[in-house]
């Protein structure tokens, strides 16, 4: 049974290190750390590399990060992929489960996370079930 969770989430990015350049083209890695508040009550920390090019609006991310908290009630953690793209201001953003992350009562979780930005404010929907073990 699919479930949906719903609320928001307030981020932190930290750069670790410097920028690696070359052509244009800049390899980051931030330290990523959020709190979320609704239907998903918790933290999540986690890892972004980033590659930055010379097109205005045109970059590539991708991230992991561990979940910990209660969904719905129910306490765990989960991990997160993420990969995005930007081509010149159209993104394209996969935020999955990572399969068999599920720990505590949110064991067997699938899913995907959505996330959309108004006014500045973070908002999210996890469509997700959990797998009786």
């Amino acid at each position: 049974m699919t479930q949906t969770a719903k609320g928001t989430f307030t981020v932190q990015m930290k750069p670790d290190g410097d920028p690696a350049s070359a052509e244009g083209v800049s390899l980051g890695r931030m330290l990523l750390n959020k709190a979320f508040e609704g239907d998903l009550a918790g933290t999540a920390a986690g890892q972004m590399l980033t590659a930055m090019t010379p097109v205005p609006e045109s970059a590539g991310y991708v991230a992991i990060e561990r979940v910990t908290g209660a969904l719905h009630g129910k306490k765990g953690s989960f991990a997160l992929q993420h990969t995005g793209t930007m081509t010149r201001g159209e993104q394209s953003l996969s935020i999955t489960v990572v399969p068999d992350s599920g720990t505590g009562e949110l064991a067997g979780i699938s899913g995907v996370f959505r996330l959309r930005i108004e006014d500045k404010k973070h908002h999210y929907e996890l469509e997700y079930s959990l797998r009786k073990e």
